[in-house]
């Protein structure tokens, strides 16, 4: 090889470091950008991997054909398989499932046995979840709802939902109270080991009852609560942790395991939006709820937040992926389930 040559590859390779230099400067401060981002934000790394908040919810419905049982609604997001399905996909482990009058009996029977097998096949536990105010005068109704329920699946528990206190601005607690403890003593002769549970709104826990509050005395008769806390946000005045907050503690020095119930139906259907997420959507829902876990989650007896209804959830599911379909310049159209009966 000539001088001459080797003089030309000494260039050659100067030219190319000087490239690769160049390249280098301008890739380094761009990969240095990327890992500060990462950095500078590990909490919204962090929450991605966290499981949702939400563990429970509330089943309110059934997808029974009318013409084959009175009681049926034809419900189509409350066939056994749906149910399943939505509840093993959001990672819940716990359901209440509606149980209508005599569900031992008729179509509504083998739906409500395929319900609670389907959800059993996924290891989630179900509760017969059902009331009526008037059971607390006449509480061998109770007994027979619950008995009829227990025959007809294998139910995990019973899920009060009696509400004397809906549309009654002036209840008698004094009356209601000892009738609310009575009835669950009673029902858990039928129950046959069954846990037996109750919703129970937020505001009982400043409600006196001799030298307790009509919450204490009435979750003191129970084995777990699903605590009624409707907003539409997680902190502040009428946030969902102030309100919370005394049942939550009520609850935790009874030792009894609690939840926290949020809503998800329509503002019209819930009272008002400022009582539900329905229209906030489902990433404030979740993020809301988060820290509503992030509140509670050290305290005794926590067990995550309940969402009221599987057939509402559905349906702001679908009316924010349509939204979110139709910000990208798509068209989709959904049909959105019938919302079932409401709470509170």
């Amino acid at each position: 090889m000539t001088t001459s040559h080797h003089a030309g590859r000494s260039l050659d390779i100067v030219l190319v470091g000087a490239v690769l230099a160049i390249v280098a400067s301008v890739l380094a401060p761009t990969a240095v950008a990327k890992a500060a981002m990462v950095e500078s934000h590990p909490t919204v790394s962090a929450a991605r991997k966290l499981p949702s908040a939400i563990t429970s919810m509330w089943a309110w419905g059934n997808s029974v054909d009318p013409a084959d049982d009175e009681r049926g609604l034809g419900e189509a997001g409350m066939t056994p398989t749906a149910i399943a399905s939505f509840a093993k996909s959001h990672g819940l482990t716990n359901v209440y499932l509606s149980a209508p009058w005599a569900s031992n009996q008729g179509a509504i029977a083998t739906w409500m046995q395929q319900s609670v097998a389907a959800l059993h096949a996924d290891g989630i536990r179900v509760s017969a979840l059902g009331g009526d105010p008037a059971w607390l005068s006449q509480p061998s109704l109770a007994t027979q709802w619950a008995s009829d329920a227990m025959s007809a699946a294998p139910f995990d528990g019973i899920q009060f939902d009696l509400e004397p206190w809906v549309g009654n601005p002036h209840v008698d607690y004094s009356v209601v109270t000892p009738q609310y403890v009575s009835l669950v003593h009673q029902v858990r002769a039928v129950a046959g080991g069954a846990t037996v549970s109750a919703d129970l709104p937020y505001w009982l826990a400043t409600t006196s009852f001799g030298t307790t509050s009509v919450f204490a005395t009435l979750a003191a008769s129970v084995d777990s609560v699903a605590i009624v806390a409707f907003s539409d946000h997680s902190a502040g005045t009428g946030g969902i942790v102030s309100l919370a907050t005394p049942a939550v503690e009520a609850a935790a020095k009874l030792g009894k395991p609690f939840s926290i119930g949020v809503e998800t139906d329509l503002p019209q259907v819930a009272g008002g939006a400022q009582y539900t997420f329905y229209d906030n959507g489902v990433t404030v829902l979740e993020s809301e709820t988060a820290k509503v876990r992030k509140a509670f989650q050290s305290t005794r007896g926590y067990s995550g937040v309940t969402v009221e209804h599987l057939l509402a959830w559905a349906s702001m599911l679908a009316s924010s992926t349509a939204t979110d379909t139709h910000a990208r310049g798509l068209i989709v159209l959904t049909n959105k389930p019938h919302i079932g009966r409401i709470m509170m």
